[in-house]
């Protein structure tokens, strides 16, 4: 029978939090597993300048027709400009081209189509930590993966030395998937200079960088966390950057994202593009419109722009303030100095936290955290906070005993 015999899965690492989190009755219980951003009342709320468009959009669209299997062309364009800067050479010579996907997750799979086609025996090369669905999502196009060294919780140290040591040993050739700002679950980014050493390492090597951008402006800025990118661009004669609209225009459910490619030349970036497309076509067809043509229309209006960038603009301060409150409290309660939350950046942190400690934050203090303790910054308030902080040093010092 088809469906007899099947094994039970075990929770998804991320998903499953959320789940147990849901079936808490305690009052006293708090979110910070899975990386969506929250308000100081625990909302994740629908942009004021996301509603404008809708509303626009409700009363002003023609047709809801197919589109081709790139999806929305304006929103393409608006990507690719957000990404590298309206002038960067690389689109000015047409070397660059955006593809809307369902959400940077689904550009990772469909990049992972391309290069399975282009070539069935490239490397992967992911860094550790990375996400959950990384490995599977490469895995099941039948690419090979290998680990790089990034970040060690336990010492709360990025391995830089480490991560260039393991990457001098990739072949021509080999993909070499990077986090852009914010998105490595430990919250540690490279600096400016580790990314030109790391570009330099690639180039020496004759691998291809894919950038996984999924927070563009929960750093430092939008043009400022695009940095890293645009140099890669300057530098390197081809690159993939996977990007998500999900986290800074907080549309998480339309899952917006695109799959940006930059090639030597504009022959061979449109060639690729037409390859690309054939795997779309073959996966889902072609992306939802919905939530692409929302930030089409902001990007493109102005004043929805200037609405949507000071929106952001308080997102990130207020992640900025929850790190800062969360290492103030921590250094407080167990004397040892956590400034490193607040010197990283975006969502996530990683404490160091083993899956016993984790175990016991949810069960004694409601608290809930994944199992690697890595943990969403943006659940915090300063109404929890401290009660935050006290369970994180209650389980570590129920460790130590």
């Amino acid at each position: 029978m088809l469906f007899s015999g099947l094994e039970i899965l075990p929770p998804d690492p991320i998903l499953g939090v959320a789940q147990a989190f849901a079936a808490d009755p305690s009052p006293l219980k708090v979110d910070l597993g899975i990386g969506i951003y929250r308000d100081e009342q625990g909302r994740s709320p629908v942009l004021s300048c996301v509603k404008s468009a809708e509303l626009s959009l409700q009363q002003n669209q023609a047709s809801k027709a197919y589109q081709s299997s790139a999806g929305n062309p304006e929103f393409n364009l608006a990507t690719a400009e957000l990404i590298f800067g309206a002038n960067h050479k690389a689109l000015t010579d047409r070397r660059a081209f955006s593809i809307q996907t369902p959400g940077g997750t689904g550009a990772l799979r469909v990049a992972a189509d391309f290069l399975r086609v282009r070539d069935p025996s490239t490397i992967i090369w992911l860094p550790d930590p990375t996400w959950a669905t990384h490995q599977p999502i490469f895995a099941a196009c039948g690419l090979a993966t290998r680990k790089y060294p990034y970040y060690d919780a336990a010492s709360a140290q990025l391995l830089f030395d480490e991560m260039t040591k393991a990457l001098s040993e990739a072949q021509p050739g080999d993909i070499i998937v990077m986090h852009g700002c914010c998105q490595n679950p430990s919250g540690a980014d490279l600096n400016e200079g580790q990314w030109r050493q790391i570009a330099a390492l690639i180039k020496s090597i004759g691998a291809v960088p894919f950038i996984d951008l999924a927070y563009q402006g929960f750093g430092d800025g939008l043009d400022a966390d695009a940095g890293p990118v645009r140099m890669l661009a300057d530098s390197l004669p081809e690159m993939l950057v996977a990007s998500s609209n999900s986290k800074n225009f907080a549309l998480y459910r339309d899952r917006v994202g695109a799959l940006t490619t930059v090639a030597q030349d504009r022959k061979d970036g449109q060639i690729a593009r037409q390859h690309i497309l054939q795997a779309i076509r073959a996966n889902y067809s072609m992306p939802p419109d919905h939530g692409a043509t929302i930030v089409a229309l902001i990007l493109g209006d102005a004043d929805l722009r200037a609405a949507w960038e000071q929106e952001l603009d308080v997102m990130r301060t207020r992640i900025k303030t929850m790190r800062d409150m969360l290492s103030q409290e921590l250094t407080s309660l167990t004397g040892v100095d956590h400034g490193f939350i607040a010197g990283q950046r975006g969502l996530f942190a990683k404490l160091g936290l083993t899956p016993a400690e984790v175990a016991y934050l949810r069960q004694v203090h409601h608290i809930y955290i994944t199992l690697s303790g890595r943990m969403n910054i943006a659940g915090l308030s300063a109404n929890n906070v401290r009660r935050v902080a006290e369970g994180i040093a209650a389980a570590r010092a129920r460790a130590a005993a």
